[in-house]
């Protein structure tokens, strides 16, 4: 069994999300996993293959509303 990274399962929940037309469930499972996670994500990582998958205004808003 193949268990994806944090990054991995943020960008995949963020991509469903926006396939389904702003998902808000997806998204907030993202946010879940950010918030678990947040001290040990790489955010570059995140970034750039939310800017490939073309997911970047929703990771933008994750980061917005989880600012500390």
């Amino acid at each position: 069994m193949t268990l994806s990274s944090p990054e991995d399962t943020i960008l995949a929940k963020l991509r469903w999300a926006d396939l389904s037309g702003g998902s808000e469930k997806q998204f907030v499972d993202a946010q879940r996993v950010y918030e678990l996670q947040r001290g040990s994500l790489d955010l570059a990582y995140i970034g750039e293959w939310a800017e490939t998958l073309d997911i970047a205004p929703l990771w933008n808003r994750l980061l917005h509303e989880n600012h500390d």
